[in-house]
Formats: C-alpha cells, sequence, structure tokens
C-alpha cells in the first residue's frame, strides 16, 4: 500500500522566512539571530537523533538514502528525543549568558537520542571517543553505534558523557537530582521528568525533596516535566486531567509551575527562553536572600519547575498510511520500523531527514557550522563535561577518626552485652564533624531505632518545613542539618546515589526487612558501578554505596512474621562481584572496623547486616581488625581440635547465628569433652566463594584448610540456608556441608523461640552434630533426647510467659 507520510515541512520546523522569525523575536526576549540560531541548533539535534535510530551508512544525506544505509535492526526511543534536546539548547543559552553551573538529568526512558546528540554537537563526546569525530566518518561512526550490538543502549547510560542517571527504570532521575544538588550550592540541576515516569512510586515521592533543599547552602534543581501525552501505548495520566488540576497538583507539592505549552517550534522558542530568564532570577533571588541569613534560618521557598507540553516525537512525521505519528503513542519507539522493505516508507524516513536541512547545519566535511559551535558553552560549562557528571574527579578522601577510639571494652569475651549499632552510630557522628558539606546519613524515620542517634551531636535532622516548639523536645529538626529522614526508602537511596556520584560520601540505612523496597534501585545502580568501573575507563572512581540492615530478622519480637525477611542480601549475590560486597560483623567491634573499610571504599555497594539490639560482645578491637582483614577464620576458644584433626566443624555467621553457635560449642565442649571441634566465623560473606569467582573469595586451600573436606560442616546461617549451598557449590566439601538459616518460620516470638522454629538454635545445632558425627549416633543418644525435650520445654515457657527462660536470655559464653 502507498504510503501517505507528512512531515514537518522547513517553515513548520522553525526555518520560516526572516520576516517570519522577526515577528516571533518581537513577542519575546530572543532575537531573530539568536531565534534562527538556536532553532538550527536544534534542528541538528534532531537530525542526529533520528540517524542514530535508523542510519548506519550515507549519515549526511550526501546521496539518496538507500537500503543499505538502514540498520538490520531498528531500536531505540524517538518520542522524548526531540523535547530533552530543546531544554538542552535553552540551557546551553542560559550557561553561556549567565556563565551557570548546570548538570542535565533525563529522566525519560530510553531518551539518549535527546542527549547523545547535544554532546556530539558540543564536542564533549568526540573529545571521550575520538573515533565519533565531529565530520562524516565520525558521524557514520556515532550513528552505527547506537543501539548496536558491542556499543551503546538506547538509555543514557555510563557511556554517556555528563550523565549519572540511567532511565533503565524509571523514577528515580528527581531523586538522583537532589542528591546531586545537596551541599552543591552553585549547581543548577535540570531534570527533565517523562509523563510517563511521573507514575511510578518513587517519582511520587520524590517531589517532596524540595522540602530538604536549603537555599542557603545547597544548590537548586529545576524540574521540567515533559508532558508529550503518551507512555509506550496509553496516554499518560497527568497529561488528561485539566490545566487546573495539574497546576494546583504542583502547588500543592510546594512549587511554582510554570506552562510551556505548544507545538509551533519559533514560539515554543521563545516561551521557553523567557520563562527560563524568569526562573533563573527567581532563583538567584531566593539563594541570595538565604544566603544572606544563613542556612540555620532561611526559609523553604516555592521553587520554580516547568511543565514542558509538546508533542510526543516533536517534528515527525504527523502520519503514516492514516495513522497518526507525532503527538500520538507511535511516535513513542521507532515511528516506523519496516523502511528496508516498504521502499514508500524509505521515502517518508528520507523527507523525514531532509526536513531538518542537513546541508545548513554541517559542512562539506561533516562538521556542525561554526554559528552552532559558538552557541555550545565552552570547556567544563558544557553539560557534557560538567565535572559533577563525573564526581569521581571530584572527590575528597573522607577524614576519618580512628574507629578504634569507639571499640567496646572487651576484658572478657562473650560475657558483656551492647547494642552493636550504638558505637557504629557515635563513629559516624564524629565523621560527620570531621567531613561538613560532604558526608550525610539517609534512612527512614529509624535512626534512633537503629541506634545511630549519637549523629545528632553532630547534626540534626534536615527539615525545611515547619518546625513547632513541641519539637524542641526531641525533634531533632534543623534547617542546617545534614540527617536525611523521610519514609520512601526510594527517595532517601535516590538521594545518597547522586549525593555519591557526584563526588561525596553517604551512608544509608533501613530495617533488613523492607530492603526489599529498593531491590530494584540497588540492580540499577549495581550495573552503573560496574559499567562504569569496568568498561568506562574515563569515569573517576565513586564513593561507595553503603547500606546497613539493622533491625534484623533475629530480633522481632512484637512486629513478627511480616519484619523476617533476610533475602536482601541473596539479591546483592546476583550482581556483579566486581562492585557487591556483604558484611555480618558479630559483635559491635567488628562492625567498627568493617564500616571503616566501607567508607573507605570506592566504586562498590557494601552491605552490613548488624542488629540493633543487645548482643554478647566476643572480639577485642585488635581481635576484630585482625579478624575482619582476614574476612574468615577459627576462633580458637570456642575451639577444641588444636592440633588435631576435628571431628565436626561449626561455622557461623552473622550476630545471632554466631552466639548460638558458639552456645552448642560449649555443650558439646561440656558434655563431650573428647569431641574435636573447629569454630569458624565469617564476615565477609564472600569468602565462602572461590578467588576465581569474587576478588574477596578464598583460594581452594584456604577454604579447605578451615572447613575441611571430608568433615560435617554444620554452618549456622543468619539468612535463607540456600544461599550458602549457591556459594559454595564449588567447594569440594559441599557434599558434607549442612546448612540451618532462615526458613519463613515465625510470628511473634521470643528471640529464642524463633531461633528454634527456624532450627538455629543451639539445641538443633548439638542434634546435628550427633546425627552428623558417626561416632555420636549411639554414643550420645541421650544427650540428643536431652535437646528435644528442652526443644519443647523452651517452647512451652515461651508461650506460658512471654519470654525466653532466664538462662537462655542470660546467657554468657563460659569457655
Amino acid at each position: 500500500m502507498h504510503a501517505r507520510g507528512t512531515p514537518l515541512s522547513a517553515k513548520e520546523h522553525g526555518r520560516g522566512a526572516a520576516t517570519s522569525a522577526k515577528g516571533h523575536a518581537a513577542s519575546g526576549p530572543l532575537t531573530a539571530k539568536e531565534l534562527e540560531v538556536m532553532n538550527a541548533y536544534w534542528r541538528a539535534c534532531n537530525y542526529l537523533s533520528v540517524g542514530m535510530i535508523y542510519l548506519q551508512d550515507n549519515p549526511l544525506l550526501r546521496e539518496p538514502l538507500q537500503v543499505e544505509h538502514i540498520k538490520a535492526r531498528l531500536l531505540g526511543h524517538w518520542g522524548a528525543s526531540p523535547a530533552l534536546s530543546f531544554v538542552w539548547t535553552h540551557m546551553n543559552r542560559l550557561i553561556v549568558k549567565r556563565d551557570l553551573d548546570v548538570i542535565f538529568v533525563a529522566g525519560p526512558g530510553h531518551g539518549a537520542p535527546g542527549v547523545l546528540g547535544p554532546t556530539y554537537l558540543e564536542g564533549t563526546y568526540s573529545e571521550i571517543y575520538p573515533d565519533k569525530s565531529r565530520d562524516a566518518e565520525g558521524m557514520q561512526k556515532f550513528f552505527k553505534q547506537f543501539s548496536f550490538p558491542g556499543h551503546i543502549g538506547s538509555h543514557v547510560t555510563p557511556e554517556t558523557p555528563g550523565s549519572i542517571h540511567e532511565g533503565g527504570e524509571l523514577g528515580y532521575s528527581l531523586s538522583h537530582a537532589y542528591g546531586m544538588a545537596y551541599d552543591n550550592p552553585d549547581v543548577i540541576v535540570t531534570c527533565v521528568v517523562g509523563d510517563g515516569e511521573a507514575e511510578t512510586g518513587p517519582l511520587a515521592t520524590a517531589w517532596h525533596s524540595n522540602k530538604f533543599l536549603n537555599p542557603a547552602r545547597d544548590g537548586v534543581v529545576l524540574p521540567i516535566l515533559n508532558l508529550n501525552g503518551y507512555k509506550i501505548a496509553n496516554p499518560t495520566i497527568l497529561a488528561r486531567i485539566s490545566h487546573d488540576e495539574l497546576e494546583s497538583l504542583f502547588i500543592g507539592y510546594g512549587y511554582k509551575p510554570y506552562f510551556v505549552e505548544g507545538g509551533d517550534p519559533m514560539v515554543m522558542h521563545q516561551k521557553m527562553a523567557e520563562t527560563l530568564d524568569r526562573i533563573v532570577d527567581e532563583i538567584h533571588a531566593i539563594q541570595k536572600a538565604a544566603r544572606k541569613v544563613g542556612a540555620a534560618e532561611a526559609e523553604r521557598p516555592r521553587w520554580p519547575m516547568i511543565v514542558l507540553r509538546s508533542p510526543k516525537g516533536w517534528t515527525g512525521p504527523k502520519d503514516l498510511d492514516g495513522h497518526h505519528l507525532e503527538g500520538f503513542w507511535r511516535s513513542h519507539q521507532v515511528p516506523f520500523a519496516d523502511v528496508k522493505t516498504n521502499p514508500s516508507h524509505l521515502r517518508v524516513l528520507e523527507d523525514w531527514m531532509r526536513s531538518y536541512n542537513p546541508e545548513e547545519l554541517f559542512d562539506e566535511n561533516g562538521t556542525p557550522m561554526p554559528e552552532l559551535r559558538a552557541l555550545a558553552p565552552k570547556g567544563d560549562r558544557r553539560m557534557g563535561s560538567n565535572p559533577h557528571a563525573n564526581g569521581g574527579i571530584l572527590r575528597e578522601e573522607l577524614k576519618l577518626p580512628d574507629f578504634r577510639a569507639y571499640a567496646v571494652q572487651v576484658s572478657q569475651r562473650g560475657t558483656t552485652q551492647q547494642e552493636n549499632t550504638k558505637p557504629m552510630g557515635e563513629f559516624l557522628r564524629d565523621v560527620m564533624k570531621n567531613n561538613p558539606n560532604r558526608f550525610r546519613l539517609f534512612g527512614p524515620d529509624e535512626t534512633a531505632s537503629n541506634r545511630l542517634q549519637a549523629v545528632y551531636q553532630a547534626s540534626k535532622k534536615v527539615w525545611m518545613g515547619d518546625i513547632l516548639p513541641v519539637d524542641a523536645d526531641g525533634g531533632e529538626l534543623s534547617r542546617d542539618g545534614h540527617v536525611m529522614e523521610m519514609l520512601s526508602e526510594h527517595t532517601l537511596l535516590g538521594w545518597l546515589e547522586g549525593y555519591l556520584l557526584t563526588g561525596r560520601h553517604g551512608l544509608f540505612h533501613t530495617y533488613e526487612a523492607f530492603a526489599h523496597v529498593i531491590d530494584s534501585m540497588f540492580n540499577q545502580h549495581a550495573k552503573w558501578l560496574d559499567i562504569s568501573k569496568n568498561h568506562v575507563k574515563w569515569r573517576a572512581p565513586v564513593s561507595s554505596e553503603t547500606i546497613l540492615l539493622s533491625s534484623t530478622v533475629w530480633r522481632q519480637d512484637h512486629n513478627g512474621f511480616s519484619h523476617q525477611d533476610p533475602g536482601f542480601i541473596d539479591l546483592v549475590t546476583n550482581k556483579s562481584p566486581s562492585v557487591t560486597r556483604i558484611y555480618l560483623p558479630p559483635d559491635a567491634n567488628t562492625l567498627l572496623s568493617v564500616t571503616d573499610t566501607c567508607l573507605r571504599s570506592t566504586d562498590c555497594i557494601n552491605v552490613i547486616v548488624a542488629d540493633k539490639q543487645k548482643h554478647l560482645q566476643f572480639t577485642t578491637i585488635d581481635e576484630a581488625i585482625i579478624h575482619c582483614t582476614k574476612g574468615m577464620g577459627m576462633w580458637r576458644r570456642a575451639s577444641t581440635d588444636e592440633g588435631e584433626e576435628p571431628d565436626v566443624v561449626l561455622a557461623a555467621c552473622g550476630d545471632v547465628a554466631t552466639m548460638e553457635a558458639l552456645a552448642a560449642a560449649s555443650i558439646l565442649r561440656q558434655r563431650l569433652p573428647d569431641l574435636k571441634v573447629r569454630f569458624v566465623n565469617i564476615v565477609d560473606l564472600f569468602k565462602l566463594q572461590s578467588n576465581t569467582v569474587h576478588p574477596h573469595g578464598s583460594s581452594a586451600s584456604e577454604i579447605e584448610g578451615l572447613l575441611t573436606t571430608d568433615k560435617p560442616i554444620i554452618f549456622n546461617f543468619h539468612g535463607y540456608p540456600w544461599l550458602i549451598h549457591r556459594l559454595t557449590y564449588r567447594f569440594r566439601g559441599h557434599d558434607n556441608l549442612h546448612v540451618h538459616g532462615y526458613k519463613e518460620k515465625g510470628n511473634i516470638n521470643t528471640p529464642f523461640e524463633l531461633a528454634m522454629l527456624n532450627e538455629t538454635s543451639r539445641l538443633h545445632l548439638v542434634i546435628d552434630v550427633i546425627d552428623r558425627v558417626p561416632k555420636l549416633r549411639d554414643r550420645a543418644a541421650h544427650l540428643k533426647d536431652e535437646m528435644r525435650n528442652a526443644i519443647i520445654d523452651n517452647m512451652n515457657y515461651a508461650h506460658t510467659h512471654g519470654m525466653d527462660r532466664p538462662e537462655i536470655s542470660d546467657w554468657t559464653w563460659p569457655d
């Protein structure tokens, strides 16, 4: 069937006669010349976007478009790209005019063409990737690499200059943007939010980030809602409500919304320029007033934002074969993909690309015309070269206090109790004191709950909302705080990621069971770090993302079953070993050592699992340092096999798991004194893997020397038991490995009851040892029966008294 394609004409692209341009210029801040050049720059961006999606050759259309010039597979997204490059073009003008420091965040998914085109035009892309030079040869390679095997994807991936945000999963652009702005007083973060993205939960909560931005000490985020009306195949919600309702929504969020709406490019250029001039004046006025009174006295302003309502697939063909394209969902991805098999559609594509008049935009060598190159900022002021978007080059090492100074004094091991995370909080307090404006603590309304409240002595909670007199009584609120609390793990982690990726430091903490809220965020960040660290050599290392999981599975009491889930670490083991680390310190001093290690590390995600409740303390600080440095080792005091071959290995990983295993070792020492027990504790979970798989892994001789290859290994684990089997399947002694861990058994339980239900209690471990050591099966039958009786007795006691027997709850390690 003959195609009926109607690309926009040159005039509709804004290339109208001089009188038309002058007429538009009179109604806005742009002169006729400025309007013409800015529109030409934008046309060049759009031309490059279409070329990236479709072409592998003939980049400048110096000959008629042929089938062989088209890529075999057409991948990518056109729909949001014109609006992204439109915003980029206008920010270029402001940067040059006002010498601004601007970071660009592209929220719409698959919006890479709208960012790659501008970075190529401004020269950044060619500087980083010299083979993608600004000439015909380089443009051909630039086009072909897009969404092409072995090259770059259609998201704004780590390979993209000027970006620290990938749109691989929608919803995080705005929280990332605010994280970039905190403690960055001179930056403007321009964040284009997709209207489909705006329907996600993380994005919806991120609008509230403006209530944590202090104009006296922070930069500013300029959200721009890209309201093009459609997702992949449906209308967007915000595009189908009234203007008044949409305006009220953003007023309710605390913004001052401006609307730039229309489809005529020349009119839209003037509207956008006028709006941005006004907004930047407002931003500077807000900051000037706040910085006059100081951060502690600054009030929360109504920050400006923009609703940019423009057609989806703006400047593309209006329709094809009687179906709408521009301004409709069909322009979301590849507007028409059959150009290799449909000659009439190939002609539509050629007409579309030629409507941008590439001969006016690029010279005979394929280099952007001088007037276009002059429009872009210079050096680091180019958004593709902004140093904050390669934050590792700005990063400074933390000034860390000596963590040994916060150690718990342990004179007799296993007899005193301490809330493990409390000394960590004291350590973090002084980290904050030593590093003003480059370290923040992020977490839900649980800083004190997780026993980290000592940080309030250094810095209060950021709060730009109303502060009431009653808040003085323990509210810990301050305009000038650096502790970030909000009941949205998505927003908190997004802030932290933006903060880290722009060269600063921080730590995120949450309850263990609810870390799953940020499962997919963790996935995205791990993938970003993997590519940045291993494949994008120009990106400098950034501070690692450290996640503390507390309020753990084994100490839930009244919270019950909903709070019992140790499975976040299972997810972590799925990701690249080059960027993942998992630590389960058994006491406060090992936690201090691990925390110091994590805060010094780069380009990783560190997950620390440490409970907030009181626990027995097993290591002195010097012992903790040695143990954590090894990551896995024998505890001689709990072992009885020194100089001899063990009969059984008791291994433990996790605080409660370690205590129960030590209690089991104590029972075995007392009741079966001739049994040779080796006790092994694991702090660094990846030590259980081979060093050929994970950089923290162990050699075969190391793991076999500790765990043996032919003796039963009774392993008490903090999490789901099958994770240990998964990590150790290559270990030669794996067939002898018997793992106890959480098995989804629980509700409202005492701590020991929960351990018994999941067979991680000392009683169950002793029974398993008896079952696994052949010489004990008959000789220790009475002890086994005693353990079974004790399980029944302790269950009954918990259900009768609502607590564990004192000999259980008050147990100390006597050996």
